[in-house]
Protein backbone atom coordinates (compact mmCIF):
# COMPACT_ATOMS: atom_id res chain seq x y z
CA UNK A 1 0.00 0.00 0.00
CA UNK A 2 1.65 3.18 -1.35
CA UNK A 3 2.08 5.83 1.47
CA UNK A 4 -0.49 9.29 1.26
CA UNK A 5 0.46 11.90 -0.61
CA UNK A 6 2.31 14.85 0.94
CA UNK A 7 0.44 18.28 0.79
CA UNK A 8 1.99 21.60 2.58
CA UNK A 9 -0.23 24.75 2.70
CA UNK A 10 0.34 28.16 4.08
CA UNK A 11 -1.80 29.59 6.84
CA UNK A 12 -1.98 32.75 7.98
CA UNK A 13 -2.34 32.79 11.96
CA UNK A 14 -4.81 34.89 13.09
CA UNK A 15 -2.18 37.58 15.27
CA UNK A 16 -2.69 41.03 13.46
CA UNK A 17 0.67 42.09 14.93
CA UNK A 18 2.62 38.62 13.64
CA UNK A 19 1.21 39.31 9.81
CA UNK A 20 3.04 36.60 8.57
CA UNK A 21 2.45 33.38 6.89
CA UNK A 22 4.18 29.83 7.74
CA UNK A 23 3.64 26.62 5.97
CA UNK A 24 1.87 23.28 7.51
CA UNK A 25 1.46 19.54 6.59
CA UNK A 26 -1.97 18.24 6.04
CA UNK A 27 -1.68 15.42 7.83
CA UNK A 28 -1.70 12.19 6.46
CA UNK A 29 -4.93 11.32 8.06
CA UNK A 30 -7.07 13.77 6.53
CA UNK A 31 -6.35 11.94 2.73
CA UNK A 32 -8.45 9.32 4.45
CA UNK A 33 -11.55 11.21 5.74
CA UNK A 34 -11.86 13.65 2.86
CA UNK A 35 -10.20 16.65 4.77
CA UNK A 36 -7.82 17.05 2.66
CA UNK A 37 -10.60 17.10 -0.81
CA UNK A 38 -12.29 19.72 1.32
CA UNK A 39 -9.48 21.86 2.55
CA UNK A 40 -8.95 24.98 -0.58
CA UNK A 41 -7.91 28.76 -0.42
CA UNK A 42 -9.62 30.74 2.81
CA UNK A 43 -10.53 27.51 4.90
CA UNK A 44 -10.38 28.47 8.50
CA UNK A 45 -7.74 25.62 10.07
CA UNK A 46 -6.42 25.29 14.00
CA UNK A 47 -2.50 25.65 13.93
CA UNK A 48 0.07 25.62 16.62
CA UNK A 49 2.69 28.09 16.64
CA UNK A 50 4.87 27.73 19.33
CA UNK A 51 2.66 26.89 22.87
CA UNK A 52 -0.67 28.45 21.44
CA UNK A 53 -3.47 26.84 19.05
CA UNK A 54 -4.91 29.26 17.16
CA UNK A 55 -7.10 29.90 14.07
CA UNK A 56 -5.50 30.67 10.23
CA UNK A 57 -6.51 31.23 6.95
CA UNK A 58 -5.16 29.05 4.10
CA UNK A 59 -3.56 31.30 1.74
CA UNK A 60 -1.85 28.39 -0.37
CA UNK A 61 -3.18 24.83 -1.03
CA UNK A 62 -0.18 23.30 -3.19
CA UNK A 63 3.09 25.00 -1.39
CA UNK A 64 6.71 23.40 -2.86
CA UNK A 65 8.20 21.67 0.79
CA UNK A 66 11.30 22.94 1.51
CA UNK A 67 14.04 20.15 1.92
CA UNK A 68 15.58 19.62 5.27
CA UNK A 69 12.71 21.42 7.18
CA UNK A 70 10.20 19.04 9.21
CA UNK A 71 6.64 20.87 9.05
CA UNK A 72 3.76 20.75 12.05
CA UNK A 73 0.90 19.13 11.25
CA UNK A 74 -2.75 21.14 10.69
CA UNK A 75 -4.12 20.66 14.25
CA UNK A 76 -7.53 21.13 12.73
CA UNK A 77 -10.06 21.69 9.63
CA UNK A 78 -12.49 24.43 10.83
CA UNK A 79 -14.84 25.19 8.75
CA UNK A 80 -15.50 27.73 5.24
CA UNK A 81 -14.09 30.86 5.51
CA UNK A 82 -13.49 33.65 2.56
CA UNK A 83 -12.77 32.16 -0.41
CA UNK A 84 -10.26 33.10 -2.77
CA UNK A 85 -11.80 35.99 -4.92
CA UNK A 86 -12.14 37.60 -1.23
CA UNK A 87 -9.17 36.83 0.23
CA UNK A 88 -7.51 38.57 -2.89
CA UNK A 89 -9.49 41.24 -2.50
CA UNK A 90 -8.50 42.21 1.04
CA UNK A 91 -5.26 41.77 0.39
CA UNK A 92 -5.73 44.63 -1.97
CA UNK A 93 -7.86 46.66 0.61
CA UNK A 94 -4.81 45.65 3.23
CA UNK A 95 -1.95 48.01 0.37
CA UNK A 96 -5.41 50.31 -0.19
CA UNK A 97 -5.96 51.61 3.30
CA UNK A 98 -2.17 50.57 4.61
CA UNK A 99 -3.42 48.01 7.11
CA UNK A 100 -3.06 44.54 7.93
CA UNK A 101 -4.26 41.73 5.65
CA UNK A 102 -5.53 39.78 9.64
CA UNK A 103 -7.64 42.75 10.25
CA UNK A 104 -9.80 42.34 6.68
CA UNK A 105 -10.14 38.65 6.48
CA UNK A 106 -11.58 38.99 9.94
CA UNK A 107 -14.20 41.03 8.72
CA UNK A 108 -14.98 38.85 5.79
CA UNK A 109 -15.09 35.67 7.94
CA UNK A 110 -18.04 34.16 8.93
CA UNK A 111 -19.27 34.92 12.56
CA UNK A 112 -19.95 31.36 13.26
CA UNK A 113 -18.75 28.10 11.61
CA UNK A 114 -20.02 27.14 8.19
CA UNK A 115 -19.49 23.76 6.91
CA UNK A 116 -17.33 23.26 3.88
CA UNK A 117 -16.76 23.01 1.24
CA UNK A 118 -17.86 26.48 -0.56
CA UNK A 119 -20.83 25.25 -3.48
CA UNK A 120 -19.54 25.65 -7.20
CA UNK A 121 -19.76 28.64 -8.62
CA UNK A 122 -22.52 28.97 -11.48
CA UNK A 123 -23.51 31.42 -14.25
CA UNK A 124 -24.98 34.89 -12.89
CA UNK A 125 -28.67 34.95 -13.43
CA UNK A 126 -29.95 36.53 -16.92
CA UNK A 127 -31.22 40.17 -16.37
CA UNK A 128 -34.32 40.69 -16.27
CA UNK A 129 -36.47 44.65 -16.39
CA UNK A 130 -34.82 46.89 -14.40
CA UNK A 131 -36.61 49.91 -15.93
CA UNK A 132 -33.69 51.74 -16.90
CA UNK A 133 -31.88 52.32 -13.62
CA UNK A 134 -28.81 49.76 -14.66
CA UNK A 135 -26.86 51.45 -17.82
CA UNK A 136 -25.50 48.46 -19.19
CA UNK A 137 -22.70 50.72 -20.83
CA UNK A 138 -22.02 52.32 -18.01
CA UNK A 139 -19.99 50.32 -15.30
CA UNK A 140 -20.26 52.70 -12.54
CA UNK A 141 -23.48 55.49 -12.05
CA UNK A 142 -24.09 58.16 -9.09
CA UNK A 143 -27.83 58.12 -8.95
CA UNK A 144 -28.80 62.00 -7.26
CA UNK A 145 -31.58 61.88 -5.06
CA UNK A 146 -33.37 64.13 -3.16
CA UNK A 147 -33.99 63.14 0.38
CA UNK A 148 -37.23 64.06 0.86
CA UNK A 149 -38.15 61.18 -1.66
CA UNK A 150 -37.83 57.20 -1.44
CA UNK A 151 -36.19 55.99 -4.65
CA UNK A 152 -33.91 53.63 -2.66
CA UNK A 153 -36.26 50.80 -2.79
CA UNK A 154 -36.76 51.10 -6.59
CA UNK A 155 -33.12 51.16 -6.90
CA UNK A 156 -32.68 48.15 -4.76
CA UNK A 157 -35.53 45.99 -6.99
CA UNK A 158 -34.08 46.74 -10.25
CA UNK A 159 -31.11 45.65 -8.68
CA UNK A 160 -32.39 42.17 -7.18
CA UNK A 161 -34.12 41.32 -10.65
CA UNK A 162 -30.39 41.35 -12.50
CA UNK A 163 -29.99 38.33 -10.32
CA UNK A 164 -27.90 38.21 -6.57
CA UNK A 165 -27.25 41.86 -5.64
CA UNK A 166 -24.81 43.20 -3.39
CA UNK A 167 -26.61 45.88 -1.21
CA UNK A 168 -25.13 48.23 1.25
CA UNK A 169 -26.71 50.40 3.63
CA UNK A 170 -25.85 53.15 6.16
CA UNK A 171 -27.37 51.21 9.25
CA UNK A 172 -29.12 48.10 10.28
CA UNK A 173 -32.46 50.01 10.25
CA UNK A 174 -31.75 51.12 6.70
CA UNK A 175 -30.93 47.50 6.26
CA UNK A 176 -34.09 45.62 7.85
CA UNK A 177 -36.22 47.97 5.51
CA UNK A 178 -34.63 47.03 2.21
CA UNK A 179 -34.49 43.42 3.47
CA UNK A 180 -37.95 43.10 4.10
CA UNK A 181 -38.95 45.34 1.33
CA UNK A 182 -37.32 42.49 -1.11
CA UNK A 183 -38.70 39.50 0.83
CA UNK A 184 -41.70 40.36 0.32
CA UNK A 185 -41.17 40.45 -3.63
CA UNK A 186 -39.70 36.32 -3.02
CA UNK A 187 -36.14 37.67 -3.57
CA UNK A 188 -33.78 35.27 -1.52
CA UNK A 189 -32.36 37.67 1.07
CA UNK A 190 -29.21 37.31 3.41
CA UNK A 191 -28.58 39.73 6.33
CA UNK A 192 -25.03 40.72 5.62
CA UNK A 193 -22.63 38.50 7.61
CA UNK A 194 -25.31 37.15 10.05
CA UNK A 195 -26.25 35.05 6.90
CA UNK A 196 -23.19 34.40 5.51
CA UNK A 197 -23.74 30.82 4.41
CA UNK A 198 -26.99 31.61 2.88
CA UNK A 199 -25.00 34.65 0.87
CA UNK A 200 -22.14 32.04 -0.44
CA UNK A 201 -24.88 29.22 -1.84
CA UNK A 202 -26.24 32.23 -3.68
CA UNK A 203 -28.64 35.18 -2.02
CA UNK A 204 -28.98 38.91 -2.76
CA UNK A 205 -26.90 40.46 0.21
CA UNK A 206 -28.29 43.36 2.07
CA UNK A 207 -26.53 44.82 4.88
CA UNK A 208 -24.21 47.21 6.74
CA UNK A 209 -20.32 47.62 5.46
CA UNK A 210 -19.19 44.39 6.33
CA UNK A 211 -21.59 42.64 4.46
CA UNK A 212 -19.12 44.22 1.53
CA UNK A 213 -17.14 40.91 2.24
CA UNK A 214 -19.48 38.52 2.34
CA UNK A 215 -19.21 35.44 -0.64
CA UNK A 216 -21.45 36.17 -3.49
CA UNK A 217 -20.42 33.56 -5.96
CA UNK A 218 -23.63 34.74 -8.49
CA UNK A 219 -23.09 38.43 -8.22
CA UNK A 220 -24.98 40.35 -10.56
CA UNK A 221 -25.18 43.91 -9.30
CA UNK A 222 -24.04 46.46 -6.51
CA UNK A 223 -25.48 49.25 -4.65
CA UNK A 224 -24.57 51.50 -2.02
CA UNK A 225 -27.12 53.63 -0.32
CA UNK A 226 -25.88 57.10 0.77
CA UNK A 227 -23.19 56.16 -0.37
CA UNK A 228 -21.68 59.85 1.25
CA UNK A 229 -22.67 58.69 4.76
CA UNK A 230 -19.61 58.29 6.82
CA UNK A 231 -21.60 54.94 8.44
CA UNK A 232 -19.39 52.89 5.77
CA UNK A 233 -16.30 53.58 6.76
CA UNK A 234 -14.73 51.03 9.42
CA UNK A 235 -14.44 52.75 12.88
CA UNK A 236 -11.25 50.65 13.18
CA UNK A 237 -7.70 50.25 12.00
CA UNK A 238 -7.28 49.34 8.75
CA UNK A 239 -10.01 52.30 8.13
CA UNK A 240 -11.60 50.92 4.71
CA UNK A 241 -14.13 52.14 3.01
CA UNK A 242 -17.42 50.25 2.10
CA UNK A 243 -18.41 51.72 -1.07
CA UNK A 244 -14.43 51.34 -2.12
CA UNK A 245 -14.51 47.82 -1.64
CA UNK A 246 -17.61 47.46 -3.40
CA UNK A 247 -16.93 49.46 -6.36
CA UNK A 248 -13.59 47.31 -6.70
CA UNK A 249 -15.36 43.87 -6.24
CA UNK A 250 -17.73 44.99 -9.29
CA UNK A 251 -14.96 45.98 -11.30
CA UNK A 252 -13.29 42.68 -11.06
CA UNK A 253 -16.80 40.64 -11.12
CA UNK A 254 -17.50 42.78 -14.43
CA UNK A 255 -21.31 44.04 -12.88
CA UNK A 256 -22.47 47.44 -12.70
CA UNK A 257 -22.78 49.37 -9.55
CA UNK A 258 -25.01 52.12 -8.48
CA UNK A 259 -24.30 54.78 -5.65
CA UNK A 260 -27.37 56.31 -4.54
CA UNK A 261 -27.41 60.11 -2.55
CA UNK A 262 -28.88 62.94 -1.92
CA UNK A 263 -25.11 64.77 -1.74
CA UNK A 264 -22.73 62.43 -3.39
CA UNK A 265 -19.11 62.63 -2.39
CA UNK A 266 -16.37 63.65 -4.91
CA UNK A 267 -15.08 60.26 -4.33
CA UNK A 268 -18.50 59.25 -6.20
CA UNK A 269 -18.80 61.44 -8.59
CA UNK A 270 -14.56 60.76 -9.41
CA UNK A 271 -16.06 57.09 -9.90
CA UNK A 272 -19.22 56.94 -12.00
CA UNK A 273 -21.14 59.50 -14.31
CA UNK A 274 -24.08 61.53 -12.92
CA UNK A 275 -27.86 61.02 -13.24
CA UNK A 276 -29.72 63.57 -10.99
CA UNK A 277 -33.59 64.22 -11.38
CA UNK A 278 -35.40 67.17 -13.58
CA UNK A 279 -34.72 70.14 -11.93
CA UNK A 280 -38.52 70.63 -10.35
CA UNK A 281 -38.61 67.16 -9.11
CA UNK A 282 -35.10 67.41 -6.86
CA UNK A 283 -36.37 71.32 -5.71
CA UNK A 284 -40.09 69.35 -4.18
CA UNK A 285 -37.83 66.42 -2.71
CA UNK A 286 -36.47 69.05 -0.31
CA UNK A 287 -38.60 70.57 2.62
CA UNK A 288 -39.01 74.36 3.11
CA UNK A 289 -36.27 76.32 4.31
CA UNK A 290 -36.09 79.08 6.72
CA UNK A 291 -32.70 81.42 7.27
CA UNK A 292 -32.37 82.67 9.84
CA UNK A 293 -30.07 85.06 9.05
CA UNK A 294 -27.51 86.73 12.72
CA UNK A 295 -24.82 88.85 10.73
CA UNK A 296 -26.57 91.83 12.91
CA UNK A 297 -25.80 90.67 15.60
CA UNK A 298 -23.48 90.94 18.44
CA UNK A 299 -21.72 87.35 18.56
CA UNK A 300 -20.98 88.39 22.31
CA UNK A 301 -24.45 89.23 23.62
CA UNK A 302 -26.76 87.58 21.19
CA UNK A 303 -27.22 83.94 22.35
CA UNK A 304 -27.90 80.71 20.84
CA UNK A 305 -31.74 81.59 20.15
CA UNK A 306 -32.31 84.30 17.54
CA UNK A 307 -35.40 86.40 17.66
CA UNK A 308 -37.96 84.98 16.29
CA UNK A 309 -36.86 80.96 17.02
CA UNK A 310 -39.20 81.08 19.35
CA UNK A 311 -42.27 81.03 17.39
CA UNK A 312 -41.02 78.40 15.26
CA UNK A 313 -40.27 75.91 18.19
CA UNK A 314 -44.19 76.31 19.13
CA UNK A 315 -44.97 74.78 16.04
CA UNK A 316 -47.16 71.65 16.76
CA UNK A 317 -45.32 68.54 16.05
CA UNK A 318 -41.99 67.36 17.24
CA UNK A 319 -38.76 69.30 16.72
CA UNK A 320 -35.43 68.35 16.77
CA UNK A 321 -32.66 71.14 17.69
CA UNK A 322 -29.23 70.30 16.41
CA UNK A 323 -25.95 71.82 18.68
CA UNK A 324 -22.74 69.70 17.74
CA UNK A 325 -21.53 70.48 21.35
CA UNK A 326 -21.65 68.83 24.41
CA UNK A 327 -21.64 69.39 27.82
CA UNK A 328 -22.89 72.55 29.56
CA UNK A 329 -20.62 75.12 27.97
CA UNK A 330 -17.73 75.03 25.44
CA UNK A 331 -16.08 78.20 25.62
CA UNK A 332 -16.57 80.38 28.79
CA UNK A 333 -15.11 84.00 29.79
CA UNK A 334 -14.29 85.45 33.00
CA UNK A 335 -17.41 88.23 33.80
CA UNK A 336 -14.98 90.20 35.76
CA UNK A 337 -12.11 90.44 33.66
CA UNK A 338 -12.93 89.00 30.20
CA UNK A 339 -10.22 86.16 30.14
CA UNK A 340 -11.00 83.00 28.12
CA UNK A 341 -11.39 80.21 30.20
CA UNK A 342 -7.64 77.68 28.94
CA UNK A 343 -5.80 74.92 30.37
CA UNK A 344 -2.97 76.14 32.50
CA UNK A 345 -0.54 76.26 29.69
CA UNK A 346 -2.92 77.96 27.37
CA UNK A 347 -3.41 75.40 25.27
CA UNK A 348 -7.19 74.18 24.98
CA UNK A 349 -10.33 76.11 26.34
CA UNK A 350 -11.70 74.27 28.83
CA UNK A 351 -15.87 73.84 29.25
CA UNK A 352 -17.84 73.30 31.79
CA UNK A 353 -19.11 70.00 32.88
CA UNK A 354 -20.96 68.48 36.38
CA UNK A 355 -19.78 72.03 38.18
CA UNK A 356 -16.38 71.89 37.12
CA UNK A 357 -14.14 73.04 34.75
CA UNK A 358 -12.95 70.59 32.08
CA UNK A 359 -10.15 70.62 29.16
CA UNK A 360 -11.70 69.90 26.03
CA UNK A 361 -9.04 66.88 25.84
CA UNK A 362 -9.45 65.74 29.00
CA UNK A 363 -5.84 66.74 29.97
CA UNK A 364 -6.88 69.11 33.48
CA UNK A 365 -9.76 69.48 35.70
CA UNK A 366 -10.28 72.75 38.31
CA UNK A 367 -12.76 73.87 40.08
CA UNK A 368 -14.67 77.05 38.19
CA UNK A 369 -12.82 79.66 39.34
CA UNK A 370 -10.84 82.18 37.06
CA UNK A 371 -7.16 81.31 36.64
CA UNK A 372 -6.50 84.78 35.83
CA UNK A 373 -8.26 87.07 38.85
CA UNK A 374 -9.87 84.67 41.11
CA UNK A 375 -13.61 85.65 39.94
CA UNK A 376 -15.90 82.27 40.41
CA UNK A 377 -18.59 83.72 37.94
CA UNK A 378 -18.31 82.88 34.49
CA UNK A 379 -19.95 84.01 31.13
CA UNK A 380 -21.33 81.07 28.42
CA UNK A 381 -19.90 82.20 25.11
CA UNK A 382 -20.47 78.69 23.25
CA UNK A 383 -23.14 77.14 25.01
CA UNK A 384 -23.14 73.08 25.03
CA UNK A 385 -25.63 70.96 24.35
CA UNK A 386 -26.75 70.82 28.23
CA UNK A 387 -26.58 74.05 28.72
CA UNK A 388 -28.67 74.86 25.34
CA UNK A 389 -31.69 71.99 26.84
CA UNK A 390 -31.87 73.99 30.31
CA UNK A 391 -32.17 77.90 28.53
CA UNK A 392 -34.09 75.84 26.10
CA UNK A 393 -36.44 74.92 28.72
CA UNK A 394 -37.16 78.20 29.91
CA UNK A 395 -37.47 79.59 26.31
CA UNK A 396 -40.39 76.98 25.52
CA UNK A 397 -42.25 76.63 28.71
CA UNK A 398 -42.14 72.88 28.41
CA UNK A 399 -39.55 70.13 29.27
CA UNK A 400 -36.90 69.71 26.58
CA UNK A 401 -35.37 66.02 26.18
CA UNK A 402 -31.73 65.66 25.08
CA UNK A 403 -30.04 63.14 22.82
CA UNK A 404 -26.40 62.91 22.45
CA UNK A 405 -24.17 59.59 21.25
CA UNK A 406 -23.79 58.75 24.77
CA UNK A 407 -27.20 58.67 25.82
CA UNK A 408 -29.83 56.38 25.07
CA UNK A 409 -33.47 56.53 22.99
CA UNK A 410 -35.01 59.85 23.32
CA UNK A 411 -37.83 60.48 25.52
CA UNK A 412 -41.34 61.66 25.35
CA UNK A 413 -40.84 65.02 24.89
CA UNK A 414 -42.11 66.91 22.22
CA UNK A 415 -38.65 68.85 21.74
CA UNK A 416 -35.61 67.45 21.13
CA UNK A 417 -32.00 68.77 21.78
CA UNK A 418 -28.76 67.29 20.73
CA UNK A 419 -25.98 66.67 18.75
CA UNK A 420 -25.98 65.14 15.37
CA UNK A 421 -26.78 61.63 17.30
CA UNK A 422 -30.65 63.10 17.45
CA UNK A 423 -30.93 63.06 13.37
CA UNK A 424 -30.55 59.23 13.43
CA UNK A 425 -32.38 58.69 16.59
CA UNK A 426 -35.57 60.33 15.39
CA UNK A 427 -37.55 58.52 12.46
CA UNK A 428 -39.60 61.91 11.28
CA UNK A 429 -39.81 64.97 12.60
CA UNK A 430 -41.86 68.35 11.65
CA UNK A 431 -39.44 71.23 12.29
CA UNK A 432 -35.31 70.92 12.65
CA UNK A 433 -33.17 73.41 13.73
CA UNK A 434 -29.75 73.92 13.26
CA UNK A 435 -28.37 76.55 16.29
CA UNK A 436 -25.30 77.05 15.10
CA UNK A 437 -24.60 75.63 11.58
CA UNK A 438 -21.28 77.93 10.96
CA UNK A 439 -19.86 75.83 13.70
CA UNK A 440 -20.46 73.14 10.84
CA UNK A 441 -19.39 75.45 7.92
CA UNK A 442 -16.38 76.89 9.64
CA UNK A 443 -14.82 73.59 10.98
CA UNK A 444 -11.34 73.14 11.14
CA UNK A 445 -11.20 70.00 8.56
CA UNK A 446 -10.65 69.01 5.16
CA UNK A 447 -14.49 68.29 4.70
CA UNK A 448 -16.11 70.80 6.40
CA UNK A 449 -18.47 71.88 3.37
CA UNK A 450 -19.36 68.25 2.34
CA UNK A 451 -19.98 67.11 5.91
CA UNK A 452 -22.31 70.06 6.80
CA UNK A 453 -24.36 69.09 3.33
CA UNK A 454 -24.62 65.54 4.64
CA UNK A 455 -25.97 66.83 8.06
CA UNK A 456 -28.58 69.12 6.26
CA UNK A 457 -30.09 66.25 3.97
CA UNK A 458 -30.03 63.73 6.66
CA UNK A 459 -32.35 66.49 8.81
CA UNK A 460 -34.33 67.34 5.41
CA UNK A 461 -34.94 63.22 5.18
CA UNK A 462 -36.63 63.88 8.50
CA UNK A 463 -38.85 66.25 7.53
CA UNK A 464 -39.97 65.27 3.82
CA UNK A 465 -40.65 66.88 1.10
CA UNK A 466 -41.70 70.60 0.14
CA UNK A 467 -45.05 68.98 -0.63
CA UNK A 468 -45.46 68.77 3.01
CA UNK A 469 -45.85 71.23 6.11
CA UNK A 470 -41.94 70.39 7.35
CA UNK A 471 -39.99 73.41 8.18
CA UNK A 472 -35.82 73.47 7.95
CA UNK A 473 -34.57 76.33 10.21
CA UNK A 474 -30.35 77.55 9.93
CA UNK A 475 -29.28 80.33 12.11
CA UNK A 476 -26.32 81.25 10.50
CA UNK A 477 -23.99 84.50 10.05
CA UNK A 478 -23.23 83.20 6.09
CA UNK A 479 -26.53 82.92 4.55
CA UNK A 480 -24.63 82.79 0.99
CA UNK A 481 -22.74 80.26 1.23
CA UNK A 482 -22.95 77.02 -0.80
CA UNK A 483 -23.95 74.84 1.54
CA UNK A 484 -27.15 77.03 2.79
CA UNK A 485 -28.20 78.16 -0.97
CA UNK A 486 -27.64 74.79 -2.27
CA UNK A 487 -30.52 73.57 0.35
CA UNK A 488 -32.77 76.77 -0.44
CA UNK A 489 -32.76 76.05 -4.21
CA UNK A 490 -32.88 72.07 -3.89
CA UNK A 491 -29.46 71.98 -5.48
CA UNK A 492 -26.49 70.39 -3.93
CA UNK A 493 -24.39 70.46 -7.73
CA UNK A 494 -24.10 73.99 -6.07
CA UNK A 495 -21.81 72.35 -3.53
CA UNK A 496 -20.43 70.03 -5.38
CA UNK A 497 -19.09 72.41 -7.81
CA UNK A 498 -17.72 74.29 -4.70
CA UNK A 499 -15.76 71.49 -3.37
CA UNK A 500 -14.44 70.36 -6.62
CA UNK A 501 -12.75 73.75 -7.64
CA UNK A 502 -11.69 73.96 -4.36
CA UNK A 503 -10.11 70.08 -3.69
CA UNK A 504 -8.71 70.21 -7.08
CA UNK A 505 -6.51 73.57 -6.12
CA UNK A 506 -5.43 72.40 -3.05
CA UNK A 507 -4.61 68.33 -4.34
CA UNK A 508 -7.30 67.37 -1.74
CA UNK A 509 -9.14 63.57 -2.27
CA UNK A 510 -9.97 62.25 -4.08
CA UNK A 511 -7.55 64.20 -6.55
CA UNK A 512 -4.75 63.66 -4.36
CA UNK A 513 -4.25 60.96 -1.44
CA UNK A 514 -3.32 61.20 2.17
CA UNK A 515 -2.32 59.61 5.20
CA UNK A 516 -2.35 60.20 8.68
CA UNK A 517 -0.07 58.80 10.88
CA UNK A 518 -0.45 59.03 14.91
CA UNK A 519 0.50 56.80 17.72
CA UNK A 520 3.03 55.92 20.18
CA UNK A 521 5.95 55.55 17.85
CA UNK A 522 4.45 57.92 14.94
CA UNK A 523 7.68 59.74 14.87
CA UNK A 524 9.91 56.52 14.61
CA UNK A 525 7.39 55.00 11.73
CA UNK A 526 7.39 58.81 9.88
CA UNK A 527 11.71 59.09 10.62
CA UNK A 528 11.81 55.29 8.67
CA UNK A 529 9.18 56.84 5.51
CA UNK A 530 11.87 59.72 5.06
CA UNK A 531 15.01 57.40 5.07
CA UNK A 532 13.22 55.32 2.70
CA UNK A 533 14.49 55.48 -0.82
CA UNK A 534 11.27 55.48 -2.64
CA UNK A 535 10.32 58.22 -0.88
CA UNK A 536 12.56 60.49 -3.28
CA UNK A 537 10.66 59.09 -6.33
CA UNK A 538 9.44 61.74 -8.80
CA UNK A 539 5.79 60.84 -7.62
CA UNK A 540 7.01 63.37 -4.21
CA UNK A 541 5.45 62.34 -0.49
CA UNK A 542 5.31 65.86 1.77
CA UNK A 543 5.34 64.87 5.33
CA UNK A 544 3.29 67.69 7.32
CA UNK A 545 3.42 68.06 11.17
CA UNK A 546 3.52 66.91 14.16
CA UNK A 547 0.02 68.27 15.03
CA UNK A 548 -1.13 67.12 18.12
CA UNK A 549 1.06 64.17 17.49
CA UNK A 550 0.12 63.33 14.43
CA UNK A 551 1.38 63.58 10.92
CA UNK A 552 -0.44 64.05 8.02
CA UNK A 553 1.54 62.45 4.43
CA UNK A 554 0.42 63.88 1.08
CA UNK A 555 0.75 63.01 -2.46
CA UNK A 556 -0.44 63.95 -5.99
CA UNK A 557 -1.39 60.06 -6.73
CA UNK A 558 -2.19 57.21 -4.30
CA UNK A 559 -0.30 54.51 -5.74
CA UNK A 560 3.85 55.63 -4.45
CA UNK A 561 2.11 56.75 -1.23
CA UNK A 562 0.52 53.31 -0.35
CA UNK A 563 3.85 51.17 -2.17
CA UNK A 564 6.02 53.35 0.49
CA UNK A 565 3.36 53.05 3.40
CA UNK A 566 3.55 49.04 2.39
CA UNK A 567 7.11 48.59 2.11
CA UNK A 568 8.50 50.69 5.08
CA UNK A 569 9.09 48.32 8.42
CA UNK A 570 6.73 49.38 11.06
CA UNK A 571 8.57 49.75 14.93
CA UNK A 572 7.06 47.95 17.82
CA UNK A 573 4.66 49.70 19.46
CA UNK A 574 1.28 51.55 18.98
CA UNK A 575 0.83 52.90 15.19
CA UNK A 576 -3.07 54.34 14.03
CA UNK A 577 -2.30 54.94 9.67
CA UNK A 578 -5.59 56.31 7.82
CA UNK A 579 -5.49 56.57 4.72
CA UNK A 580 -7.80 59.59 3.08
CA UNK A 581 -8.67 60.27 6.53
CA UNK A 582 -12.51 61.86 6.87
CA UNK A 583 -12.24 64.29 9.52
CA UNK A 584 -8.45 65.67 8.70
Amino acid sequence: MSDPPRQVVRVLPDIVELDKAFDYAVPHKWFADDRAERLEIGSIVRITLGPRRLRGWVLDTHVEPKAGFELLPLAGLTGAGPPAEILDLASWAAWRWAGHLVSLLRAASPPRVVGLPHPPSSPRNPAGSTDGLFYEGDPVEVLRVPPGTQPALEVTRAAARRGDALILVPTAQDALIVAEDLARRGVRVARGSRDWALAAKGATVVGTRTAAWVPMPRLSAVVVLDEHSEHHKSEYTPYWHARDVALERARRAGVPAVLVSPTPSLEALSAGSLRAPDVAVEWRGWPAVDVIDRRGEDPTRGGLFAEGLRERLKRPGRVVVVLNRKGRARLLACKSCGELVRSADGRVPMMLEDEELVAVDGSEHRPVVCASCGFAVLRHLRKGVTGAREELAVLVGEPVGEVTAATGDPGDERILIGTEAVLWRVDAADVVVFLDLDQELLAPRQRAVEQASALLARAARLLGGRQGEGRLVLQTRQPQHPVVQAVLRGDPQAVSSYERDRRKALGLPPYGAQAMISGAVAEDFVDALRRSPSSCDEDQITVMGPSGGAYLLRAARHEPLLDLLASTQRPAGRLKIEVDPLRA
